[in-house]
């Protein structure tokens, strides 16, 4: 895949959260080397507040990112070299699949909105979230270069 785009794009439930903050940070770190897309099986209304303002936090303003279906991106004929879903163990059956020739891979992740607690409380856990995901992405990319599907 050297010279070319990696295509990826990250599922999970709603595209309100976790697929929204992947694909954040996979075009922060992973740059020019990558197209990154999310979407969901189905829409929030929103994209999840606290996850917003996680990301302010870190530079990276989602408040007027829109959302996707996975079924809309299938439906425009989108192909992708890898899905990650990020769905948390425990609902990885209702996680959204994307059919086509790709690598699958599961990134199991803790759904912010299913926390419980006060604001604060919740907006610690999802600064956890956040930094889970942002640590996973900077391994994948550090991986993928040391396999040699991108260059340096």
């Amino acid at each position: 895949m050297s010279g070319k785009k990696v295509r990826v794009l990250f599922v999970c439930g709603h595209n309100s959260a976790r697929s929204q903050m992947a694909e954040a940070f996979l075009r922060e770190i992973g740059g020019e080397a990558f197209e990154a897309e999310s979407a969901g099986l189905e829409l929030a209304d929103r994209i999840n507040p606290l996850v917003v303002e996680v990301m302010k936090e870190v530079g990276i303003d989602l408040s007027g990112k829109s959302m996707q279906k996975v079924f809309d991106l299938f439906q425009q004929g989108r192909l992708y070299d890898y899905v990650i879903a990020v769905c948390d163990a425990a609902k990885a059956d209702k996680c959204p699949i994307f059919p086509g020739a790709c690598k699958r891979l599961h990134w199991p992740f803790e759904d912010p909105a299913g926390l419980e607690g006060t604001w604060e409380e919740k907006l610690e856990k999802t600064r956890q979230i956040r930094d889970q995901i942002r640590q996973k992405v900077e391994s994948w990319v550090e991986e993928l270069i040391q396999e040699g599907v991108l260059n340096r």
